[in-house]
């Protein structure tokens, strides 16, 4: 079993920045992609960026290109997601997810979520 946990979220204004994290822990992992995604209410939840374990292959969704920024600190299992220039449209709850693989199929494991509120 893998536990994720989130950090980082809170409370900021439009053009801000937040950084969030997530750190991976239980068994032991080897090849695997962390991800982050982000659900609104009353919208179905979708994907926001993905990075491999060595920390290649990122991937964003449209809506965040340009502004937000995933890394990766391999040896800690640990992944960010830095938020610049925040929009209020941004305001979800952010959960991050891995995928056990080395060749990237489903995120098997899931974090409880830490909320992001972009003010206007």
């Amino acid at each position: 079993q893998v536990q994720l946990v989130e950090s980082g979220g809170g409370l900021v204004q439009a053009g801000g920045s937040l950084r969030l994290s997530c750190a991976a822990s239980g068994r032991s992992l080897s090849a695997y992609h962390m991800g982050w995604f982000r659900q609104a209410p009353g919208k179905e939840r979708e994907f926001v960026a993905s990075i491999t374990w060595f920390g290649g292959r990122e991937s964003y969704a449209d809506s965040v290109k340009g502004r937000f920024t995933i890394s990766i600190k391999g040896a800690e299992n640990t992944v960010f997601l830095q938020m610049n220039s925040l929009k209020p449209e941004d305001t979800a709850t952010y959960s991050c997810a891995l995928d056990p693989r080395l060749i990237r199929r489903s995120w098997d494991y899931w974090g409880q979520g830490t909320q992001v509120t972009v003010s206007s």
